[in-house]
């Protein structure tokens, strides 16, 4: 297995457990609530990762059979902490399976869509995908200190 590899596979399990605590520590009654120009509620955000992840690196790379409901991510309400817990666990299994088993020429192979209009890397596209985790988590985590304080 590649440096590389090992690498994000070390940086997304952090992560996922990071977003995993995330979840625990925010309480319910804000789960599912906004703010000000705050569109999208910590509830919502913790299903856009989970999609988001278990489709572009579950999916597409692992061919897993998830299913990506990308509106579902931004419109269900009032999810119990359980279910999305669920989602993270399912979440946390597809990325670290996937990457264990990926190899030199997937990495360095182009992507096998194109996401942004132009093809990229694999390897690219799974640096995005972390720099994309730890951007909801940490709207999730401001959200949460800042309106249960």
């Amino acid at each position: 297995m590649e440096t590389v590899v090992k690498d994000l596979m070390e940086l997304f399990e952090r992560d996922l457990d990071r977003l995993q605590t995330e979840l625990e520590l925010t309480p319910d009654a804000i789960l599912w609530e906004t703010a000000g120009q705050i569109n999208n509620s910590p509830g919502n955000l913790f299903l856009h990762l989970a999609g988001n992840l278990q489709h572009f690196i579950g999916a597409v790379i692992g061919k897993t059979s998830f299913i990506r409901d990308r509106e579902g991510e931004f419109g269900k309400k009032g999810l119990p902490k359980s279910e999305l817990a669920s989602e993270l666990q399912a979440t946390r299994k597809a990325v670290l399976e996937t990457l264990a088993k990926m190899t030199s020429e997937q990495l360095h192979s182009n992507y096998p869509i194109e996401v942004f209009g132009k093809p990229m890397t694999t390897q690219n596209f799974l640096i995005h995908l972390s720099g994309h985790l730890n951007y909801h988590y940490g709207q999730i985590n401001y959200f949460r200190r800042i309106v249960a304080s």
